[in-house]
């Protein structure tokens, strides 16, 4: 086994990870808050998710975790819905395809520096002990926000879910773009096996991302337009997966 691939090791890199992470958290939180707060969203906003490329940048040089995108993001504004297997695709996804608002639960905006952080980006923050009144607040604030001319980034599946596992895709994504006349671009990925779910220690890699072509959102419905997309998913999915060896905790 590589040396740095060991536990000891992957612990190491991964606290290192950390270190950096809570304090460019911090730099970027508080000096967003304090010299950004009363700037248009493209500007405060473009300031904030430069923060999400240093994450990533710092991940590659003290975990080894790179990545790799296949296919385009296309022009527009339309309903980004993705994967959900770490935190590493909130990261990616908000810088990729910025200007674009997150769905997030709200309690994530109560954390100290990374929520104020996030604040700063209008994302749709929604209450999820109370499910209908999260699925009118993702309906009026994600179609008031597509018909603005953003876009509105949506993981169908909820929470996390580890590799080789999948969630109850809602039809929540594919309500918001048929109400508001925009398409859906999928997105698959694996980075569930370089950032496992709810787990600490991070793997070296190159995590694959698949940007899927702009699905038409009108002459259908929201069931079948979620069945359209989450047979792409996962079928990317699966394809990768047989050609990627997983982690060793995966394995």
């Amino acid at each position: 086994m590589n040396l740095f691939h060991t536990p000891p090791v992957l612990f190491l890199r991964t606290l290192l990870f950390y270190t950096g992470y809570i304090l460019l958290t911090g730099w970027f939180s508080t000096t967003g808050v304090l010299l950004f707060w009363f700037t248009p969203l493209a500007i405060r906003g473009r300031y904030l998710i430069t923060w999400n490329r240093w994450v990533l940048i710092w991940l590659r040089l003290t975990c080894g975790v790179k990545f790799r995108i296949i296919g385009n993001i296309p022009e527009g504004h339309y309903v980004v819905m993705a994967k959900h297997q770490s935190q590493w695709e909130t990261f990616y996804l908000q810088y990729a395809f910025f200007p674009i608002g997150i769905v997030l639960k709200k309690e994530l905006l109560k954390l100290p520096f990374f929520g104020w952080g996030l604040k700063l980006v209008d994302p749709i923050a929604i209450d999820r002990s109370n499910p209908k009144a999260a699925l009118r607040h993702i309906m009026e604030e994600g179609t008031q926000r597509l018909k603005d001319g953003r876009r509105v980034l949506i993981f169908p599946e909820g929470t996390r879910t580890p590799i080789g596992k999948k969630g109850t895709y809602a039809r929540s994504g594919a309500n918001m773009a048929i109400a508001a006349g925009v398409p859906v671009v999928p997105v698959s990925h694996n980075a569930g096996v370089c950032w496992p779910a709810k787990k600490f220690l991070k793997y070296p890699g190159t995590v694959t991302v698949v940007i899927g072509e702009p699905i038409a959102s009108d002459n259908t419905n929201s069931r079948a337009l979620t069945a359209q997309v989450e047979s792409w998913i996962e079928s990317e999915l699966d394809t990768m997966l047989d050609k990627q060896s997983l982690a060793p905790e995966l394995a």
